[in-house]
């Protein structure tokens, strides 16, 4: 997993959930960082901040979603945001976001979405 999120305590909280799960993550604080790690590997799914300074989760889904014909263009992708509200997940979804979680997440809830990404994409 790819974890992009420009605070310290969400990177740290998101990790410690994947990882409670036996899950493998990377964390990245910006953009440009998810970016240098994405030549590297290639993650099951990414998930990331929407508000973020510099450059916004939305404008780094945009992105990667025209890497195609690239397979990270193709990654499962979950925005984790404060913006809850039905056009704020309108956004997202059309940024190229699979899912859309608020904040705080629920532990459980995460998982759950994480683990039906990662099934479904490798169907």
């Amino acid at each position: 997993m790819l974890v992009v999120d420009d605070e310290p305590d969400a990177r740290e909280l998101l990790f410690t959930i994947i990882c409670s799960a036996e899950g493998e993550v990377a964390c990245a604080e910006s953009v440009q960082e998810a970016f240098e790690l994405l030549q590297r590997f290639q993650p099951d799914v990414v998930v990331s901040d929407v508000g973020m300074p510099d450059e916004d989760g939305h404008s780094f889904m945009r992105k990667l979603r025209k890497l195609a014909p690239h397979a990270l263009a193709a990654v499962p992708a979950v925005a984790l945001t404060a913006y809850t509200r039905p056009e704020d997940q309108a956004l997202a979804m059309a940024a190229g976001f699979d899912k859309h979680l608020g904040k705080p997440v629920d532990p459980h809830e995460l998982l759950t979405v994480l683990a039906s990404l990662v099934q479904a994409s490798r169907r």
